[in-house]
């Protein structure tokens, strides 16, 4: 398997279904191999049924249920229950399409281990959201980052866009030493993969921001701690090589 696309949801039952849509037509033009999976992470609406009746029509499509907490536990089961050489996980609401993927494969050929996009130009020349978020989430968005830098990733500038790939041996050793359940489990993702020694390329995202997206206020203040408990993580060592 070339491919594994892993999809985390929660409470998706609007959004999921056009999702695996535009990716499954992106994917069967494609010659390579790939599956697609849903980790349903405990949601309360039709989420699972509308999964279970696109398999009925979408080739390589796979649901999978998972009970955690939030979606770091989701991508960690998709990272660690899938088989791609390739392991990608992106958002239901799909504010990164699936095309970005081909921009990946020459940094993997290159020997990238970890390739994740970025909506800022600092990172990659030609990053570019289509349409903003809101004010708050842009100015905590400018603030966090720099603490998060400080604090866990030196030198990149936009941790959280969901739209990251791993190779399957970096995706093993990485997310099966993961902590962080929630939305700061990208931040620990990567610091995790610069101290395993792997290299982390960035390509532009051209991003659409959803106005439905389940990122609260309260979510972005969630990371901030996260990433207190990466670092102190690390004073610990409780990550090993």
């Amino acid at each position: 398997m070339a491919l594994s696309v892993i999809i985390p949801a929660y409470n998706e039952e609007g959004r999921v279904g056009k999702t695996i849509d535009i990716i499954s037509a992106y994917l069967l033009r494609q010659s390579y191999t790939y599956e697609i999976v849903v980790v349903n992470n405990g949601s309360t609406d039709r989420t699972a049924e509308v999964v279970r009746q696109k398999m009925g029509t979408v080739p390589h499509l796979l649901l999978m249920e998972e009970d955690g907490v939030g979606k770091g536990d989701a991508v960690r089961a998709g990272m660690l229950g899938t088989t791609g050489a390739i392991r990608l996980f992106t958002d239901a609401d799909n504010s990164t399409d699936i095309s970005h993927v081909e921009k990946m494969w020459p940094l993997f050929e290159r020997g990238y281990e970890v390739v994740i996009c970025s909506r800022d130009a600092k990172d990659a020349k030609g990053a570019h959201q289509a349409v903003s978020q809101v004010w708050f989430k842009r100015q905590l968005g400018n603030m966090g980052n720099l603490f998060i830098q400080i604090m866990a990733v030196p030198g990149i500038w936009d941790t959280q866009c969901g739209f990251k790939a791993f190779r399957a041996e970096a995706a093993e050793r990485i997310f099966s030493q993961m902590r962080i359940q929630k939305f700061g489990f990208d931040v620990e993702a990567l610091a995790l993969a610069r101290f395993l020694g792997y290299r982390i390329g960035i390509v532009p995202a051209y991003w659409v921001n959803d106005v439905f997206s389940h990122v609260s206020l309260k979510s972005y203040l969630e990371v901030l701690w996260e990433v207190v408990r990466v670092r102190w993580n690390f004073i610990r060592s409780r990550y090993t090589k």
